[in-house]
């Protein structure tokens, strides 16, 4: 496997496919770098390199004790990135991962990056504040902390349910997506998995937001039932100047699956821009 060991000694696995400019993809909680397949293999296809890791604690990588949170996350990030030495990188993030890549922006800059995608992503900030009086109320992560407590296998397969729209009237999401969601969940450390949850959901990035100075693309589905719209992309457009917005109708949360073909263009088109 392909891996980087970081300052603080832990081990972060990644996958990379293709030449080209690089595209490094951060996946959503509690997954891995797997949710991005589909999108990798299309970009390296197409004359891209594709790269994806597995977040601390998620996935492949190792699970510390300690770092679970969002600035060591870029930090992490910012690692890989150095090693690789990657350069006019195009950075996609899905959810949880949308935040860490601005957190990355944040804390070290764009002098590596080029572009900036934001699919289904936590900015600003989910949770409900005085700032931010449309986000969701502790309670609701309260809920996400006691299911992964008491029985996170069960609580990752009901999740699947409203992560891809299941529960809506045509959905089309099948058995195997599913299952790969329960697994890579499983895949993860459940004390990292757990402490995420106050990463994504309670990290304000509004000012990271502020510091994005390249061309931005924000894709969200209106239908969204983990990252409502109206208090993620709807707001992060009127922070990063000059970003894009693309609403994807009916669209649910997990859009690398269910509207694969749909954002897979979107992605490349934009990356071609």
């Amino acid at each position: 496997m392909a891996t980087i060991t970081t300052r603080d000694g832990t081990t972060i696995y990644y996958r990379d496919w293709g030449k080209g400019q690089p595209v490094l993809f951060s996946h959503g909680w509690p997954l891995t770098g797997d949710a991005w397949e589909d999108q990798m293999m299309l970009f390296a296809s197409n004359g891209f390199r594709a790269i994806a890791h597995d977040r601390r604690g998620h996935g492949r990588s190792s699970q510390p004790s300690e770092g679970n949170h969002m600035d060591q996350y870029a930090d992490d990030l910012q690692e890989l990135i150095e090693a690789l030495d990657l350069q006019k990188l195009i950075l996609i993030g899905h959810s949880t991962g949308g935040g860490e890549v601005t957190r990355y922006i944040g804390r070290h800059g764009t002098k590596r990056v080029a572009k900036l995608v934001l699919v289904g992503a936590v900015p600003p900030i989910m949770l409900k504040t005085a700032a931010a009086p449309g986000g969701l109320p502790i309670e609701a992560f309260d809920a996400i902390r006691k299911g992964v407590a008491e029985d996170r296998s069960q609580f990752y397969q009901d999740l699947t349910t409203p992560f891809f729209g299941a529960n809506r009237p045509g959905a089309k999401v099948s058995q195997g997506t599913r299952d790969s969601f329960w697994l890579q969940g499983m895949m993860g450390g459940l004390k990292n998995q757990y402490e995420c949850i106050a990463a994504f959901s309670a990290t304000d990035f509004t000012q990271d937001l502020a510091r994005v100075d390249v061309p931005t693309l924000v894709i969200h589905g209106d239908d969204d039932q983990i990252v409502p719209f109206a208090n993620s992309a709807k707001r992060t457009v009127e922070l990063v100047k000059g970003a894009k917005l693309k609403v994807y109708p009916g669209g649910d949360h997990g859009l690398a699956q269910t509207r694969k073909v749909e954002l897979g263009d979107d992605l490349l088109a934009f990356a071609r821009a």
